[in-house]
């Protein structure tokens, strides 16, 4: 298979396997889970499980990436709903379609976040209970990940930074927890489940990667935001610049911000390379990350 039905068998096996993991519309509370499956149903890139796969295939073993692979999703999924919300980002749109709370209601919107997260390590727990020495290992990534230091707390300065002048370091690190880090986690969180994920300093250069992968993308979003529609993202257009959030086109501009995308990227693809194994696929998903369009 070329690169693009290898992309979408991947992303197919991820749909399936996520809507089979989530409880059914016909499981009470059925408000509850339908407004979660409407989050989880909306598709978009599954970027994290797909890029989860992608490191485990580099020294590929025989335990199962999946139910790493859903439960990062979950988190993702339920950081999206979350960041929705009025009191957060106050967007309409997400995937193409009502953002939860506007589907749904607010209240219903942050229970389905709030459910989705030990979603996630229970599909940690149940998923790898017979290799508990991964399974810890796995919790305890997504956890740290998931965490005030890294996810929330990017999130947090995210909201915090809201018209205030802008700094590159304050921006760095925003990306770095609110974005780099759920995407740092899916590479080691995949390779930890491969032949060689004992070797921990393989891990930490795989989190090298993904830490410039993850600047990378958001690099890329900031130019998305003010470049493209918001039926081409799927999301609200010019959003961040109408509430005033920091990023990096308002900081350095559109040539610069391409520049240190494609400085990342190239980061991101000099540390995969030193890693090595059966890379030739993470590295196109990699270039094709930075040329995206939604």
């Amino acid at each position: 298979m070329n690169f693009e039905e290898q992309l979408s068998a991947k992303v197919q096996q991820v749909n399936d396997s996520l809507l089979s993991a989530l409880p059914s519309r016909e499981v009470k509370p059925a408000r509850l889970h339908e407004a979660i499956l409407h989050s989880s149903e909306a598709g978009g890139k599954r970027l994290r499980p797909v890029l989860l796969h992608a490191a485990h295939d580099l020294f590929p073993g025989s335990t199962d990436p999946m139910p790493a692979a859903i439960a990062i999703e979950c988190i993702h999924t339920y950081s999206l709903i979350h960041d929705d919300l009025p009191a957060m980002d106050d967007s309409d749109t997400r995937r193409g379609q009502p953002a939860c709370h506007k589907a749904f209601d607010e209240a219903t919107a942050i229970l389905a976040g709030d459910a989705l997260q030990p979603m996630a390590f229970e599909l940690l727990v149940s998923g790898y209970q017979n290799i508990p020495e991964v399974a810890l290992d796995l919790v305890r990534m997504l956890a740290e990940t998931a965490g005030s230091m890294q996810l929330v707390g990017g999130q947090m300065q995210d909201l915090l930074s809201e018209g205030q002048e802008p700094s590159a370091d304050n921006l760095k690190y925003i990306h770095q927890n609110k974005t780099a880090a759920m995407i740092r986690a899916s590479l080691q969180m995949g390779f930890r489940l491969g032949e060689k994920g004992g070797d921990e300093d393989l891990i930490t250069i795989m989190g090298e990667a993904g830490n410039s992968l993850g600047l990378a993308f958001q690099a890329v979003d900031d130019l998305l935001d003010v470049t493209q529609t918001s039926e081409e993202l799927g999301k609200d257009a010019a959003h961040d610049a109408e509430s005033g959030k920091v990023t990096w086109v308002g900081l350095l501009g559109e040539e610069k911000a391409r520049e240190l995308a494609t400085t990342h990227t190239e980061d991101a693809i000099g540390k995969i390379e030193q890693v090595g194994g059966d890379n030739a696929f993470l590295l196109e998903l990699v270039r094709r990350m930075l040329e995206r369009t939604h």
